[in-house]
């Protein structure tokens, strides 16, 4: 089994860290625990001229950093080689049926030698140079048949299918069906990204996106952002094993997810007036915000709601298996009561990576015994309840994120009275 993440961005792209750079995203690649991860901005040339000089080809479509460049050193991950496929997000801005779309698609290539081709072809009609996810005044049709006519082995993933400004079903700026988006085209897009706001559960109430596959990527700013959501593949390691996979189903194993209510447009709100609802809630005030009378911002579910066919949690028999999680950094620090980004939380990190092995391993299935010896009970606790679902989430909204909460104070005590131990580490100080 092969974890991916295939929606990412480099430092080319607005807002995003400079440690967007081979070198680091290949390290927390290995951290997290991650296979095959996406290059990202594949439009912009100067990051792909990176990319021609610091990439290897290695299986059929997919690359390796080469060693030269490698900063994994005697990691305890460091015999573990992630690959590489060839990807990028694209933005495209037009006019149809009388309304202004904004949506974004996830494009991935069988390699450097198409990129270039597309890109160039691409340059005709926009600008790609100034962003690493260039705006195009290009419709969703007509650059899915611009990508298969340079290259039909091309992957076309409409990207994070409900964020309401920016997507194909966004309440603000997108559509109803995907055959007003695609028209002749539609039978060439099989699968859909789901996006950290919205989670298979929730998108299997639709039956119309029943014959799509559903991913999940992290759409990651920075390198510590990677497999906040990600792919299982039972598959070949090519990119043809993951092109059957994506586009046919075969060897699509599940999902791993982002709590969907600590996605920043999962409830309805408005963010300056401190407004958070439900989608009840919202329809109750018209929904409009009670403070300043303005339009809410939509909800991703409020919009599926709107748009579902099924009740909650009747789901197709065929629904792919998909796992709930929090970064370990989160959980870390929600059991020892401090910031995420502390040097505290830091630190435990960084030594749980070191001594057992990489995070994706840690949260999913590393046994409780084995954490607790190196980071303590707390923290092991904290796992025990994700694994079990036992997590309490405030939703996200109107770009905010949401929280989620696994020990409170008062739990902290009673964990530490109930392990007999009172202590944050499984070891003596040395």
């Amino acid at each position: 089994m092969v974890i991916a993440d295939l929606h990412i961005h480099s430092r080319y792209s607005l807002a995003t860290s400079k440690d967007c750079t081979p070198e680091q995203l290949e390290v927390w690649a290995r951290r997290k625990g991650i296979g095959i991860i996406g290059t990202g901005d594949f439009t912009h040339r100067a990051w792909r001229e990176e990319l021609t000089e610091k990439l290897i080809l290695a299986e059929e479509g997919l690359y390796r950093l080469k060693e030269e460049y490698s900063l994994a050193g005697n990691s305890s991950a460091a015999g573990f080689s992630p690959r590489f496929v060839v990807s990028g997000e694209i933005s495209s801005i037009y006019k149809k049926n009388g309304k202004t779309r904004k949506v974004h698609s996830l494009i991935l290539l069988p390699g450097l030698t198409e990129a270039e081709r597309l890109s160039k072809k691409l340059e005709t009609i926009g600008n790609l140079h100034s962003d690493g996810r260039p705006i195009l005044g290009l419709s969703c049709h007509d650059l899915l048949e611009i990508t298969l006519e340079i290259c039909p082995r091309a992957i076309y993933v409409p990207a994070h299918i409900w964020t309401p400004h920016f997507s194909l079903f966004g309440a603000r700026s997108g559509f109803d069906t995907i055959e007003e988006c695609f028209e002749d085209l539609t039978p060439f897009i099989h699968a859909l990204e789901t996006g950290l706001s919205a989670d298979p559960g929730m998108i299997r109430r639709w039956s119309a996106l029943d014959r799509f596959q559903l991913i999940s990527n992290s759409d990651a700013h920075s390198p510590a952002k990677l497999g906040r959501e990600a792919n299982l593949f039972d598959i070949e390691i090519s990119y043809n094993g993951l092109f059957r996979s994506i586009q046919q189903g075969q060897g699509l194993a599940g999902t791993l997810e982002f709590f969907s209510e600590k996605g920043k447009y999962h409830y309805d709100g408005h963010r300056k007036c401190h407004v958070c609802f439900s989608p009840a809630e919202a329809e109750r005030h018209g929904n409009l915000c009670p403070v300043c009378g303005r339009k809410l911002t939509d909800g991703v579910l409020h919009r599926i709601e709107r748009l579902a066919d099924r009740e909650k949690g009747v789901l197709p028999q065929d629904t792919k298996p998909f796992e709930l999680l929090v970064p370990l950094p989160e959980l870390i620090a929600a059991a020892l009561g401090c910031s995420g980004t502390s040097v505290k939380v830091k630190r435990q990190y960084d030594e749980m990576i070191e001594k057992l092995g990489p995070e994706l391993e840690i949260l999913r299935t590393l046994p409780l015994a084995e954490i607790s010896r190196v980071s303590g009970d707390l923290v092991a606790e904290a796992i025990h309840r994700l694994r079990a679902g036992k997590v309490l989430c405030s939703p996200g909204f109107d770009g905010e994120y949401g929280t989620v909460k696994l020990l409170d104070p008062a739990e902290t005590a009673v964990v530490k009275e109930n392990t007999g131990m009172g202590r944050q580490r499984g070891r003596k100080k040395q």
